[in-house]
């Protein structure tokens, strides 16, 4: 349900951002937002808890926008969301918004996680890799997950390459248990 609610609402900001020519600043608005909640486990909480009322989430949410110097459409756009108790799926909007803008713009979406945040110089070497491996542009969302020790885990659609040292030393596990 998630996904087909997050799909509605993501299209609908798409739609909007297109319309008033805000598809660039509304990408960068939601950028800050994810950037917000990955900081903030009490912002996640807001967004992801029922326990807060609708009131109280948009009340927060404009403080935060403000705050943070977001957008008008997308302050707004997250506000509605609050309002009709569909918070709980603002990142799934977002993915949604991202990847609807990078097949408009003719780009293939990947999700990055890392060990350690990746520095702009292993980002575009990435990027360059992803784009002679698919022959497209790469629009790449990274993010941080300290549990994979090191290495990579990518996902370009339906794809998934797992570099990862967590992943690696698992199947040296179920290996060594095997042998004996």
């Amino acid at each position: 349900m998630t996904s087909g609610v997050a799909g509605r609402y993501a299209s609908a900001l798409f739609d909007l951002a297109h319309e008033q020519n805000e598809l660039d600043s509304v990408d960068q608005d939601l950028g800050k937002f994810q950037a917000m909640l990955d900081a903030s486990d009490d912002l996640k909480r807001l967004v992801q808890s029922p326990a807060f009322a609708a009131q109280d989430q948009d009340r927060a949410l404009k403080a935060v926008m403000d705050w943070a110097s977001v957008g008008a459409t997308t302050s707004n756009f997250l506000r509605v969301v609050a309002r009709n108790r569909r918070l709980f799926a603002a990142e799934d909007m977002i993915k949604n918004f991202r990847q609807q803008l990078a097949q408009h713009r003719g780009e293939l979406s990947a999700e990055v996680q890392s060990a350690q945040p990746l520095d702009d110089e292993q980002l575009g070497a990435l990027k360059d890799q992803l784009k002679s491996s698919f022959g497209k542009d790469v629009r790449i969302t990274a993010k941080v997950d300290p549990s994979l020790l090191g290495g990579l885990v990518v996902r370009v659609g339906s794809r998934m390459f797992d570099s990862s040292l967590r992943t690696k030393l698992m199947n040296l596990k179920v290996v060594l248990k095997g042998t004996g």
